[in-house]
């Protein structure tokens, strides 16, 4: 896989075109007519839930250093949390300009619009369709300045198993991993999910826990590379340990 992102990196668009592609809502002609109309509903209606709910939450902040020693010297994080933390992650962290990776799908498609408006970028990929090609846009569009960020255990789980994507990014672009987890203290939960998706109730409290940034080696084995997977797995675990704990 290394070997084949490699030949497409060297081969890929100008630093300049795959920066405005992901910030630029994408061609819908390829859907047909109704799916066209339900993607554009679906972006409105998420955009519009989480900007309306996420005004009204009441945070508390944690680890605010560790942000500021991963952003130091013209650092850009690896933004790093679980999957069911996506819509308070969307809020509290929007208009930074983060990359996020999002599938090539009918999902994927209206997610990608609505992260979107509140200023992510969108590389097309997941780790089971497309995912080479997003991670080699992911490191063209972090060496232009660009801050990453990963769903680690998604897109389809398991919940809480940390995988492999933001360490193999860290390696080829020497930029931090940024473990965090956001914690609100009244939400509904989507049971049935894998993940067990969290919409916070409006007006709530919210707890921000950022771990300390996670660096790999360029020249990391697959030894090590495993070992920082490993890192990254407990950081993510006590920051969740630590919200958990606050919240209850």
């Amino acid at each position: 896989m290394q070997a084949s992102a490699e030949r497409e990196f060297k081969g890929a668009r100008p630093a300049e075109e795959t920066v405005a592609r992901v910030y630029t809502f994408a061609d819908l002609s390829s859907y047909p007519k109704k799916e066209r109309l339900l993607i554009r509903l679906a972006d409105v209606a998420f955009f519009v839930l989480i900007k309306l709910i996420g005004a009204t939450i009441r945070w508390r902040v944690e680890g605010w250093e560790n942000w500021e020693a991963a952003s130091r010297d013209g650092r850009v994080p690896i933004y790093t949390f679980w999957h069911n933390r996506v819509f308070l992650g969307t809020y509290f962290f929007r208009k930074r300009g983060i990359v996020v990776m999002t599938s090539q799908s009918f999902d994927g498609e209206y997610i990608a619009r609505f992260i979107q408006r509140f200023g992510y970028g969108a590389a097309r990929g997941s780790s089971t369709r497309g995912g080479t090609g997003a991670i080699v846009e992911m490191v063209r569009l972090m060496r232009a300045g660009r801050p990453a960020g990963f769903t680690i255990d998604g897109p389809k789980g398991p919940r809480y198993v940390a995988k492999m994507g933001a360490v193999l990014l860290a390696k080829k672009t020497g930029q931090p991993i940024l473990p965090f987890t956001i914690t609100p203290t009244k939400y509904w939960a989507a049971e049935k999910s894998w993940d067990g998706f969290q919409v916070p109730w409006p007006f709530t409290r919210a707890r921000l826990d950022i771990a300390p940034p996670i660096y790999v080696p360029g020249d990391a084995d697959d030894e090590t590379l495993t070992a920082k997977r490993e890192e990254l797995q407990r950081a993510l675990d006590e920051v969740n340990q630590r919200g958990n704990e606050w919240g209850h």
